[in-house]
């Protein structure tokens, strides 16, 4: 055999194996608008009656594949989402395994209630037929993103959100501005899905106004697709205590208005898409993921009798809880979940303590248990007595962090971005 055609036949074999070894990714999404229209939760305790829809609830389902190795990140316009529920669709999804199913939220405070908060009569607005259908919604948009995977290529960029978006209302310069992107790209190099990962709470129009929406994530996600994003799917970040959208005006008093969120959404859409407009492209990224159990202590009386209520949980009086975090290696990004809110100080610790070039941090994933706060915080300030109050304990924080860390130390190194 002759040198060239060796040559040729080695080329042949090493592009058969990068296409066999390359990143393969779908994304799927489902609307679950409530019909009829149901209760709004802000929060623990009662929901507000709605009265009409401004925009659309979805379920977002992202899932990637490489050499066996199949991810679903599921987003969904809700305020939380209990592991009860995410147990449910993880045991109905075929073809992913559970431990590598993430549901987060996007934590919008208009939308109704997955827990079955309380109000003072003792009864609640959660309707279990509607749960019934998030549920399935959410198994057909996993299966139909992992019916049309198709070879990706990535980008991945952090950056500084400009403009009025967020703020933190108790220190209003205490928050992470940096928005992360990850954008996947089709062989013709299109984008067929944007990931924006940003700490905010999408309540402009919050739960009392009888608006039954997406709030700005609604508008976010149009403005994606209009800019030729493809299909977006928001994961919240480390935005406890209290990082909220920027909707203040001179006066003081917020403006709780639709073009307010239509403002503030396409304002972060597009920055998240001057962020990623020149990230380089990772051709192959390596796609790797975890999971982990991690117990909580539930020190909170509150939280003891919610859990103790809650349709589907385990009753009884509990003293701990176990849910589950996930850490993935994204070609040079690295994803830690967290399974509620934490305060700002633990998310940028968590980040600079990670691996990756690239750090995000999906909030509100794998279950939503209150606020997370370190024990030096906890109770210390007049300022933090509500979230004090709306936390499993002083002891969670710490306990989230110590795990974490030693979790991410526990897998390997995502690949740093070889220039070309």
């Amino acid at each position: 055999m002759n040198s060239k055609l060796l040559t040729l036949l080695l080329l042949l074999v090493v592009s058969h194996l990068n296409a066999f070894a390359g990143l393969r990714a779908g994304i799927a999404v489902r609307n679950v608008n409530p019909d009829p229209l149901l209760p709004l939760s802000g929060g623990i305790g009662a929901g507000h009656k709605a009265t009409r829809m401004q925009g659309d609830l979805t379920v977002r389902a992202l899932v990637l594949e490489q050499e066996g190795t199949i991810v679903g990140i599921v987003s969904a316009d809700f305020l939380g989402f209990p592991s009860t529920l995410g147990n449910q669709v993880r045991a109905a999804v075929k073809g992913i395994p559970a431990q590598n199913i993430l549901i987060g939220v996007t934590h919008t405070h208009s939308a109704p209630d997955c827990y079955g908060f309380k109000d003072f009569t003792g009864k609640t607005g959660r309707s279990e037929k509607y749960m019934e259908l998030v549920c399935a919604r959410m198994v057909e948009a996993l299966h139909e993103a992992a019916a049309h995977l198709q070879p990706v290529r990535l980008k991945i960029a952090t950056g500084e959100a400009k403009g009025k978006i967020a703020y933190n209302y108790y220190a209003p310069q205490l928050y992470d501005p940096r928005c992360n992107v990850i954008q996947a790209l089709d062989a013709s190099g299109k984008p067929i899905a944007t990931l924006v990962n940003y700490a905010i709470h999408p309540e402009v129009l919050g739960n009392e106004l009888g608006i039954c929406s997406p709030d700005l994530i609604g508008p976010l996600y149009d403005r994606l697709a209009e800019k030729g994003g493809g299909t977006g799917i928001f994961m919240n970040s480390a935005q406890g205590g209290m990082v909220t959208a920027d909707n203040r005006q001179a006066d003081g008093k917020d403006v709780q208005t639709w073009e307010e969120c239509q403002r503030i959404g396409n304002l972060l859409a597009d920055e998240a898409l001057r962020i990623i407009s020149d990230a380089p492209e990772q051709p192959s990224p390596k796609l790797y993921c975890a999971a982990r159990p991690l117990t909580l202590p539930v020190d909170s009386p509150m939280f003891r009798m919610m859990l103790k209520t809650l349709p589907g949980g385990p009753g009884g009086t509990m003293t701990n809880l176990t849910t589950q975090m996930n850490v993935i290696n994204l070609g040079n990004a690295q994803i830690l979940t967290i399974p509620g809110e934490a305060l700002p100080n633990i998310g940028y610790y968590l980040k600079r303590k990670m691996h990756g070039e690239k750090n995000l941090l999906f909030g509100l994933t794998n279950d939503a248990l209150g606020y997370m706060l370190t024990k030096e915080d906890f109770n210390s300030f007049k300022r933090y007595s509500y979230v004090s109050q709306t936390s499993l304990g002083e002891r969670t924080g710490d306990i989230l962090i110590t795990e974490a860390l030693k979790f991410i130390d526990d897998c390997p190194r995502p690949e740093p971005l070889v220039a070309r």
